[in-house]
C-alpha cells in the first residue's frame, strides 16, 4: 500500500456515500422537474413526481442491502405519509410545505427520542459506526454502559433534532421568497447540506470523544502502574 492509497480510498468511500443521495436528491428531481413541466405537466403535479425519487433510492438501498432497519422504516414510513396526503396539495407552496413538514417531524422525532431508553442517534450510530457483524453491533451495545457515551448520544440527537426543525423553519420562509423554479433546487440542495454539516460535527465529537476516552485509559494504565513501581523501589 502505497501514501496515496489511503485518500483515494476515502474519496471512493465518499462518492459511494454521497453519490447516490446526489443523483436521487438533486439531479434527477431537478432534470426531472424541467422536463415534466417542459412538456404541459402542471407544476404541482411534477413537484409530486419528483418527490418520489428519494424514496426509490430508499426502496432500491433495501433492495440491494436486504437488510432493513430502525431508520430506514422511519424514513419509509415519512415517506409513505408524504404520499398519502398528496392529494390535498393544489399549490407549488403547499407540496414545499410538505417537505418542511416532514423535515419538521423528523426533527421532533429526535428530540421526542430523549425520552426513550436510547435515542435516535444511538441507533444511527450503530448502522453508519460499526460493520454491520454480530461482534459490532454487541460491542456498540456494549458502549453504552459508560457515562461518557450515554451523554454524546444524547448530546448528538438533541443537536440533530434542531437542526431538521432549523431547516425546515428556513424552507418554509424561503417557500414564499423564491420562484418555484429555485425553490425546487433549494429544496433538494438545502437537506444535504444540512446533513452534511451535521455528519462533519458529528465525526468531530465523535473523534475528541475517542481522544478522551484514550487518555483516559492511559492515564487509569500509568496510575494502576505507578503503585506497583513503587512498591518495588522499596522493596
Amino acid at each position: 500500500m502505497t501514501k496515496h492509497d489511503t485518500p483515494r480510498r476515502g474519496g471512493g468511500k465518499a462518492l459511494a456515500n454521497w453519490g447516490p443521495a446526489i443523483l436521487f436528491a438533486v439531479i434527477l428531481p431537478f432534470v426531472t422537474y424541467g422536463m415534466l413541466t417542459d412538456h404541459g405537466v402542471s407544476q404541482v403535479k411534477a413537484l409530486l413526481l419528483i418527490s418520489l425519487w428519494p424514496a426509490v433510492e430508499t426502496l432500491l438501498h433495501l433492495a440491494i442491502r436486504r437488510r432493513v432497519d430502525e431508520f430506514g422504516m422511519m424514513m419509509l414510513i415519512l415517506m409513505l405519509l408524504g404520499a398519502l396526503s398528496a392529494t390535498a396539495y393544489n399549490t407549488t407552496e403547499l407540496v414545499f410545505l410538505k417537505d418542511s413538514a416532514i423535515t419538521g417531524l423528523l426533527g421532533l422525532s429526535f428530540l421526542g427520542s430523549l425520552l426513550l431508553r436510547r435515542p435516535l442517534m444511538f441507533y444511527l450510530g450503530r448502522k453508519f459506526g460499526t460493520d454491520g457483524t454480530p461482534e459490532g453491533l454487541a460491542h456498540w451495545n456494549g458502549l453504552w454502559e459508560f457515562p461518557g457515551f450515554r451523554r454524546t448520544q444524547y448530546l448528538l440527537t438533541t443537536v440533530w433534532g434542531l437542526g431538521f426543525l432549523a431547516e425546515a423553519a428556513i424552507r418554509a420562509v424561503l417557500t414564499y421568497t423564491l420562484p418555484t423554479d429555485a425553490m425546487v433546487l433549494v429544496n433538494n440542495v438545502l437537506p444535504l447540506v444540512v446533513v452534511a454539516a451535521l455528519v462533519t460535527w458529528t465525526t468531530r465529537v465523535a473523534k475528541a470523544g475517542r481522544a478522551r476516552s484514550a487518555a483516559a485509559q492511559a492515564a487509569a494504565a500509568e496510575a494502576s502502574a505507578t503503585p506497583a513501581t513503587a512498591g518495588g523501589s522499596a522493596a
